[in-house]
């Protein structure tokens, strides 16, 4: 792996992470503003907060922990999955560009994370 990848595969999923633990604690302890958003301006139950914050925190520990390949690309195609979906959401209720810009740059981290990762942090299929 050259330097240069290497250094891409840590920013981004530095940054990855802190995205996801900083947006996972916030709707694990349910702020008003992100109940609000979620609940009725996206029309999710407010329990869905719950669910997703765990899982932004466990996937944010899976990535950074080395040699674990598998948990690793699981936590990935969550990633991509929550994201893809507040995307989604966001188009479905007619939201301005301004509400895409958190999950698209999640996105793009996860992508750039994935893709720049390491020989010893990969699923090898023999």
């Amino acid at each position: 792996m050259i330097k240069r990848d290497k250094i891409i595969y840590w920013i981004a999923t530095i940054w990855l992470a802190l995205g996801m633990v900083s947006t996972g604690i916030v709707q694990l302890v349910k702020m008003k503003e992100e109940v609000d958003k979620t609940s009725l301006h996206l029309g999710y139950p407010v329990y869905f907060l719950t669910i997703i914050g765990i899982w932004k925190l466990l996937g944010s520990i899976a990535i950074l922990l080395p040699k674990t390949g598998l948990l690793k690309e699981w936590a990935y195609a969550g990633f991509f999955f929550l994201m893809t979906g507040a995307i989604f959401s966001h188009v479905a209720v007619g939201d301005g560009a301004l509400e895409y810009f958190g999950p698209t740059l999640l996105l793009v981290l996860t992508f750039l994370s994935w893709y720049f990762r390491p020989v010893e942090r990969k699923v090898i299929y023999h």
